[in-house]
């Protein structure tokens, strides 16, 4: 299997799974049939930025800085945004006028999954997300498009 189809499935099963170790990853992506080594798994978890962070049911658990397509859309976004901030699990982005729907668009495509919708204005982006904890990730990931990291 191929590096970006192995990462893919990384992405994939972390955004779809509370998963608190290592081997818990290894053990379901040998599952789908993907065999991989534990230093091959810890060099790919590094290289897409996947860290631990507790979710609202007290797992401390993995998810990802990035996401599929992050380089071409972090200059679309780069050039869009000019400043993000959240309340609770609310993440507005101020954008440069007229640009936020460029914005909101990548947000979307990027399939972020803990944001349960978004609307766009003309400088403003509203993007809500299922807890404060995704709210912290998401400005997180949303930086690293920003490159403001």
């Amino acid at each position: 299997m191929r590096k970006k189809e192995r990462q893919a499935a990384i992405m994939r099963i972390i955004s779809e799974n509370e998963i608190e170790t290592q081997n818990e990853l290894k053990a379901l992506l040998e599952r789908e049939g993907i065999t991989v080594a534990q230093a091959t798994l810890s060099r790919d978890m590094r290289e897409l930025s996947i860290k631990k962070s507790v979710t609202d049911g007290d797992v401390n658990c993995y998810f990802s800085g990035m996401s599929a397509g992050e380089i071409e859309y972090s200059s679309i976004f780069a050039q869009s945004v000019v400043s993000m901030d959240y309340a609770q699990n609310m993440v507005v982005l101020k954008c440069h006028a007229g640009l936020a729907n460029a914005a909101c668009k990548v947000v979307d495509e990027q399939e972020f999954g803990a944001v349960v919708g978004t609307i766009a204005g003309d400088d403003t982006v509203f993007i809500v997300t299922r807890s404060e904890n995704h709210a912290v990730q998401l400005i997180s990931q949303l930086a690293r498009l920003n490159n403001k990291d």
